[in-house]
This record gives structure tokens, C-alpha cells and sequence, in this order.
């Protein structure tokens, strides 16, 4: 259990603030960083995204499109950080200032430490009350801190606008396992930067709490990565997944294990759904190998003049 930390919210400043979307944008520009070639994901549909740039102890951390109408993360992109697959224990559950008023740093602040959370915060986004009485589900994020080394970037990934509710057998079972494994697999292989987008599908149903429809239950997780350069010398079974790869599985309650497949086909899974453009693409071009372009570069270099 996350302890929360002894930080006061001033409730008169926060009620008092404008509901506006302040740095939240049509755009992340500010954060484009995090994204393949600088360009984001493409098709998402919805007439509630906002795009967040995801700020912690005053530096940008990762990149999320957020659904304010289910409030839920539609996907969060971020650089995979070489780690030894340690999770945080002491980090307080935050929520984004962004999207609920004028804030001066942007920076993602704890939940106050009150039995009921300020109107302005719960209207804008989920609250630790939504999951309180769902106990079939668990806050799962799309930004894992295992797959993150330093401290305050790990920390920087509990915040209610990088979760979603999860079945808890599954997330136990299935999701944590193949976020192990993914996190082995670009510890030993990839050699440079590693661009991850992680995000889910809908389904329809929903988490209720006092007779209020509160948080979309996703219906399918997902993850793809691109990594440029890598080990070309890898062993067969773990070669053919580079640059790029991914994998789906339903939010189930038993048996429901990450399919891993090809990009194109994650692409064609996902174009399948209904909240998804039949042109949506992960990654720019489909993640292109620099391997290839130095082999490239090499042949033309040796060729007589």
C-alpha cells in the first residue's frame, strides 16, 4: 500500500481556481521527445483527449492522452530506462493539476489527505474513491515504474492519469509477467533509446460509485516499443522482435495471457476496434532499424569509384 505524504492542499486556492486546461493542450509539443521521430500516435478517436505532458519535481517525465469523458489514460508514452525491475513503495498517489486549473509549474501534485476529494479534482479526473469499493479490479498503470531506473521517475508514474482499472488476476497473472519480460528483453538487447507507448481499447463497461459512472473499464491492454539500434547478434528468438514489437490481452478475469505479435499486426488489432481510425499508426514509418541504415552507409562507402 502507497503511503500518502504529509503535504497540505490549500482546498480554498484550489476551489476558488478557474476550470481551465492550462498546459494541457492539442498538443505535445512540449514533450515530443518522448515519442519515435518526435511524432505521436495517430487515430485515437474521442472528443475528450487532452494531451498531457507528464511533469514531476519540476522535469518532464512522459507523455499521456488522457480521456477526460472516461477518465482513463488512453495511452502514455515514455523512454524505456535500463532497470533492475525494483518497484517504489513509498510514493503518495497524485493527481494532475493540469487539467483542472491554472497551475504555475505543472507539476503532478499528492492526492490530499482527506476522507473526500475536492469536487474540481474528482470532476476533471479519477480519484483513489473510484477504486474503493471495485475490488475486483486493481490500478494498473501504462507507465510501469519497473520499466523506469531512477528514483523520481519511478515515482513520477503514481498518478491517477497514467492507470487504469485492471482486473486483478490478470494483472498478477498475466500484464506484470510480460512487463517483466519486456524489461529484460530491451535490458540485454536494445543498444540505444527504446520508445514505448503503452494504452488500452474500450469496452463499454464502466465503474460505478454512488450512481455515478466514473472510470471506463478497458477492454483490451496493449504495449508496443521501438528500438532503433539493438544487438544484431542476439539470439534467434529474440531477434526477430526488433526494432519493433507488441503485444494485447483481454482484461479478463482468468486465462487471458499477452498475445505477442508483430507491430503491423498490434496495428491491424487495434485498427479493429471501435475507438480507433482505420489509419492509426504507433510509431513513425513503423519504427525503422539504424542498423540497417549503417549497413547501408557501409555499402556505399566500399563501392569503386
Amino acid at each position: 500500500m502507497h503511503l500518502f505524504c504529509n503535504s497540505v492542499l490549500s482546498f480554498s486556492l484550489l476551489m476558488a481556481s478557474p476550470l481551465v486546461r492550462a498546459t494541457v493542450s492539442n498538443s505535445f509539443k512540449d514533450c515530443s521527445h518522448f515519442f519515435y521521430m518526435q511524432t505521436p500516435p495517430a487515430g485515437f478517436r474521442g472528443t475528450s483527449l487532452r494531451r498531457i505532458c507528464q511533469k514531476y519535481a519540476d522535469k518532464l517525465r512522459y507523455a499521456t492522452l488522457y480521456d477526460s469523458s472516461h477518465r482513463l489514460p488512453r495511452y502514455s508514452a515514455y523512454i524505456f530506462k535500463k532497470s533492475d525491475g525494483k518497484r517504489r513503495i513509498d510514493t503518495p498517489w497524485m493527481y494532475e493539476p493540469q487539467l483542472l486549473s491554472d497551475d504555475e509549474t505543472g507539476n503532478m501534485r499528492a492526492l490530499p489527505l482527506t476522507a473526500d476529494t475536492p469536487p474540481l479534482i474528482e470532476d476533471s479526473q479519477a480519484v483513489l474513491e473510484d477504486y474503493t469499493d471495485a475490488v475486483e479490479y486493481r490500478r494498473g498503470p501504462l507507465n510501469p515504474d519497473l520499466h523506469q531506473a531512477e528514483p523520481d521517475d519511478k515515482s513520477s508514474t503514481y498518478t491517477l492519469t497514467n492507470v487504469v482499472p485492471l482486473i486483478t488476476d490478470f494483472l498478477d497473472t498475466s500484464w506484470n509477467p510480460y512487463l517483466d519480460t519486456v524489461r529484460r528483453r530491451l535490458n540485454n538487447f536494445c543498444h540505444g533509446k527504446s520508445f514505448m507507448v503503452t494504452g488500452v481499447t474500450l469496452s463499454g463497461a464502466v465503474i460505478q460509485r454512488d450512481n455515478r459512472e466514473r472510470l471506463a473499464i478497458p477492454k483490451h491492454l496493449w504495449l508496443a516499443y521501438c528500438c532503433p539500434r539493438f544487438d544484431r547478434n542476439s539470439p534467434y528468438e529474440v531477434r526477430f522482435m526488433f526494432p519493433s514489437y507488441g503485444g494485447y490481452a483481454l482484461n479478463g478475469q482468468t486465462g487471458h495471457s499477452v498475445v505477442e505479435v508483430p507491430l503491423k499486426t498490434l496495428e491491424s488489432f487495434l485498427k479493429s476496434q471501435t475507438d480507433i481510425d482505420s489509419d492509426m499508426t504507433l510509431f513513425y514509418k513503423g519504427c525503422v532499424s539504424e542498423n540497417s541504415f549503417k549497413k547501408k552507409r557501409r555499402d556505399l562507402t566500399s563501392v569503386p569509384v
